[in-house]
């Protein structure tokens, strides 16, 4: 065998042949399995027709305050005319200057709910217990004209509100209404 060629025959073998405990482990391993705990806690999911809703209520009245606190400074006091997306108002999706604010373009008022638990307010999200997120809920639902000053909403009460574009969208989870 030529020398070029005992060469490159080496060079074959070499790259062939590995060191068991120097091969590349499955993962990055960063981090540590999650306890069921852990899962548990971030299972929060609240589906379109409520379910995962957890019990608790909230007043509009509540969601008002809380919602002056923690949220005007980002989306304005009445939802309108902050740095943040708008929330209140707006044009509906079949209109010729259409909004995505809630009450224009969200489908359900249950992920209204889950959003505003699993996101808000941006600098502290999660903060907010149950009953402050139907509170803040409440409010969002009165100021796009889907509640009235004075009510109160909880997991079933909630659950019942259509959305005016409920309709709007091609449903993803058919065997949720």
């Amino acid at each position: 065998m030529s020398t070029p060629k005992r060469l490159a025959a080496a060079l074959v073998s070499a790259s062939l042949w590995v060191d068991p405990a120097q091969a590349a482990p499955e993962g990055p391993e960063l981090g540590r399995p999650a306890t069921p705990q852990e899962i548990a806690a971030q299972d929060i999911n609240v589906f379109p027709d409520g379910s995962g809703l957890p019990p608790g209520q909230g007043t509009v009245a509540a969601g008002k305050a809380l919602y002056a606190s923690r949220c005007a400074g980002c989306h304005g006091p009445q939802g309108v005319g902050g740095s943040a997306e708008e929330l209140a108002g707006g044009s509906p999706p079949n209109s010729p200057h259409p909004d995505r604010t809630l009450g224009a373009y969200w489908p359900y008022a249950t992920t209204v709910f889950d959003y505003v638990r699993r996101a808000m307010p941006i600098d502290a999200p999660r903060s907010l217990d149950d009953n402050q997120v139907y509170a803040v809920t409440a409010y969002l639902l009165h100021l796009n004209g889907l509640l009235g000053a004075q009510a109160t909403l909880d997991a079933k009460t909630l659950a019942a509100i259509k959305m005016p574009n409920r309709d709007g969208f091609q449903r993803v989870w058919p065997e949720h209404p």
